[in-house]
C-alpha cells in the first residue's frame, strides 16, 4: 500500500526574477495538478503528495540546504518559505520540512536535513521535567547530534533563549524579529558553524590520541641501568612510520650485580605497530631474563620460544645482537642471529667490524638453532656501536644507487670518528649523513648504540 509522503518546497534565494518565477511556474502547476516542490515536506500546514523537484541536480547537490521546522502552530502563523522567499540570499536555495511535534520530527530528520529550526513553546515530551522548558530542545540535540541546530523564542523569554545556546543551539531567533533574509542568514551561518564545531572536536580527538600514543611510546623505550659502570652510553632512534615515535628495532642496556654490563639491539621484521609491540615484548623478556642470569646460547633459545609464542604469524621473525662487556671492560661475549656485527674502535685507532662468522639465524627461523657466544678483545679504551640494519640499507646516492652496505658505513663512521665525534654526536651525524646520501628520509627504522669506555673516541 504506497504511503504519502508530505511534499517539500524549495525556496530560491537567488532573487525577486526568480522568486516570481518559480511562483508562476507553481500557481501553472496547480491549475494542471502537478507540483513543482522537491522531496518531501513543505511549510506548516500543508497536506501530504508527491512532489518533483525544480532546477538541475548539479545545482542542487552543490547550494540546497534543507530546513526542519518544528513549532507547535497548526495555522502555519511562522510562514516560513514565504519569509525566505523574500530574502533574497544570492545562490542559496533551502528546502522547507515541518514538523508540528517532536514524534514528526523524528520521523522527518533524515540524514539530508541541515539545519533544524525549534520553537521553544512546543509540548513537553512525554517523560521530561515538567519544569524543564528547554526539553523540547534537548530532545532534538538527542536526535540531531550531527545537525545545526536553531532555536526560536519569542522576545520576552531573552534568557531562555540564551540558555539554548549554552545547552547546544547554535544560535537563537526571536519570532517577534524574524525576517527572511535573518532566518536565510541565521540557517547558513548555523550550519558552518555547526560543521566548523565538527571539526574542531575531531582535531582535538586526534591531538588526544596522538598525545596518548607519544606518551606510551615514550614510555616503552628503555631506560639504560648502568648504576655503578664507568661506560658511557648514547643512543639514537628513527621509526620508519611517519609520525611514529616507536618501530620494529629495539635496544636495550643493562648491569648486573657482578658488574657485567649486557647490551643487545634487535630487529623485528617489518616496521607497523604490530612489530613495534612485539619488538618491546622481546626487549622487556631479554631484560627480565638477563637478571635471572641467562647469557648467550640459553637466553636466545629462551627468547625464540617467547617470539613463537607471541608473534601473528610464523613468517615473523627477529634479528638480535647481544654484547656481554666483563666487569674490567676489556673483553665481551659476542651473539649474531642474523643481525649485522658491531662496530669496535679502540682509542686513536679506526673502526672495524667484530667477527661475524659464528652467527646463528635470526630468531624464529628455526625451531632447534644454536647460537654461539664467541670472545672478542677491546682494550683499554674503546668504542664500541650497535646499530639496525636499516642503517646499511640507505643509498648512497639516492633512489636506485648502490647501497650504503657495512663497508660504506665503516667508511662513514671513520670520517666521523675522524672529525672529532663521539658518543650522541657521532650516532646524530651518522643518522644525518645516511639520510643526506639516501636522498630523503630512510624507509626502515635505525636504531643505533653506543657504549664507550675511558678517552676512546667514536
Amino acid at each position: 500500500m504506497p504511503v504519502s509522503v508530505p511534499r517539500q518546497r524549495i525556496v530560491s534565494a537567488a532573487g525577486p526574477c526568480d522568486t516570481a518565477a518559480m511562483d508562476a511556474t507553481a500557481a501553472s502547476d496547480a491549475a494542471t495538478g502537478t507540483d513543482t516542490g522537491a522531496g518531501t515536506d513543505t511549510g506548516a500546514g500543508t497536506g501530504a503528495g508527491t512532489s518533483t523537484a525544480t532546477g538541475t541536480g548539479t545545482d542542487r547537490d552543490r547550494t540546497d540546504l534543507t530546513l526542519l521546522v518544528v513549532e507547535d502552530d497548526p495555522a502555519g502563523a511562522l510562514a516560513v518559505p514565504e519569509l525566505l522567499d523574500a530574502a533574497g540570499a544570492a545562490g542559496t536555495r533551502i528546502r522547507i520540512r515541518t514538523a508540528r511535534n517532536l514524534t514528526e520530527a523524528e520521523r522527518l530528520l533524515t540524514d539530508d536535513v541541515h539545519c533544524v529550526l525549534v520553537d521553544l513553546s512546543l509540548p513537553v515530551p512525554r517523560g521530561a521535567a515538567d519544569e524543564d522548558p528547554l526539553a523540547p530542545l534537548r530532545h532534538i540535540l538527542r536526535l540531531a547530534p550531527r545537525h545545526a541546530v536553531l532555536a526560536l523564542a519569542p522576545s520576552a523569554d531573552a534568557g531562555l533563549a540564551a540558555e539554548a545556546v549554552r545547552v547546544g543551539a547554535q544560535d537563537h531567533l526571536f519570532r517577534e524579529e524574524l525576517d527572511g533574509r535573518l532566518l536565510s542568514r541565521a540557517i547558513r551561518y548555523a550550519v558552518e558553524r555547526k560543521r566548523n564545531d565538527a571539526a574542531k572536536v575531531k582535531l582535538a580527538e586526534s591531538r588526544l590520541r596522538a598525545q596518548e600514543n607519544a606518551r606510551l611510546e615514550r614510555g616503552l623505550l628503555p631506560t639504560p641501568l648502568l648504576e655503578g659502570s664507568d661506560l658511557r652510553f648514547a643512543a639514537s632512534y628513527r621509526p620508519g612510520r611517519s609520525r611514529a615515535l616507536l618501530g620494529g628495532d629495539f635496544y636495550d642496556v643493562v648491569r648486573t650485580p657482578d658488574g657485567t654490563v649486557h647490551a643487545m639491539i634487535g630487529d623485528v621484521c617489518g616496521h607497523g605497530p604490530d612489530e613495534a609491540a612485539l619488538g618491546v615484548e622481546l626487549r622487556i623478556a631479554w631484560r627480565a631474563l638477563t637478571f635471572a642470569g641467562l647469557c648467550g646460547d640459553e637466553l636466545l633459545s629462551t627468547l625464540q620460544q617467547v617470539l613463537e609464542h607471541e608473534r601473528e604469524s610464523e613468517e615473523i621473525f627477529a634479528t638480535l645482537c647481544t654484547v656481554d662487556i666483563a666487569p674490567d671492560g676489556r673483553r665481551a661475549g659476542l651473539c649474531l642471529a642474523g643481525h649485522p656485527a658491531p662496530l669496535v674502535a679502540q682509542q686513536g685507532g679506526t673502526a672495524r667490524l667484530l667477527p661475524y662468522e659464528d652467527g646463528g639465524p635470526a630468531l624464529g627461523l628455526l625451531p632447534r638453532a644454536r647460537w654461539p657466544r664467541r670472545q672478542v678483545e677491546l682494550g683499554g679504551a674503546w668504542s664500541l656501536l650497535l646499530y639496525t640494519d636499516g642503517l646499511i640499507e640507505g643509498r648512497t646516492a639516492g633512489p636506485g644507487s648502490p647501497r650504503l652496505g657495512q663497508d660504506g658505513m665503516v667508511d662513514m663512521i671513520n670520517r666521523q670518528i675522524t672529525g672529532g665525534l663521539r658518543g650522541e654526536a657521532l650516532l646524530e651525524a651518522a643518522m644525518a649523513e645516511a639520510r643526506t646520501l639516501n636522498g630523503g628520509e630512510l624507509t626502515d627504522d635505525v636504531a643505533l648504540l653506543a657504549l664507550e669506555r675511558g678517552g676512546a673516541r667514536g
